[in-house]
């Protein structure tokens, strides 16, 4: 049996200066008993060599600039590049359209969360779908 905690890295790719959301679900994730890693701002090289370095089960995007689709596909290049993709669940959430959940979700996001989405939802979540 697997005792090892879900490790989530929680970041905000470019700066668009919107914290409370990422924070609000990075506080919902610790308090849920994983281990969080707060990112907070880097670019998407950064963010994938801290994904790698962490060994994180889940990479959570926070995204309110509207660059939604560049900023994923780029982590999700580099995550392919790097070998590890199979391995990491992408998980996007800010102010996004709903229209847009589900190319995201094609590209490879594993969920999109907008405005007014649980906290409770989002940890439960990773709880069913993070590989362990």
């Amino acid at each position: 049996m697997n005792d090892r905690k879900i490790r989530v890295l929680m970041s905000k790719p470019g700066i668009d200066g919107h914290w409370r959301g990422g924070i609000v679900v990075s506080r919902a994730i610790r308090d849920a008993g994983m281990e969080l890693v707060f990112g907070g701002f880097q670019n998407v090289q950064q963010i994938v060599e801290s994904a790698i370095q962490e060994d994180v089960d889940v990479i959570g995007l926070s995204i309110h600039s509207g660059a939604h689709f560049a900023y994923t596909q780029q982590v999700i290049d580099l995550l392919k590049e790097r070998g590890v993709i199979d391995n990491i669940m992408i998980l996007v959430g800010g102010v996004i359209p709903a229209k847009d959940f589900t190319q995201l979700k094609e590209m490879g996001v594993a969920n999109v969360y907008g405005p007014g989405s649980r906290t409770s939802d989002i940890v439960e979540f990773i709880r069913q779908n993070v590989k362990k």
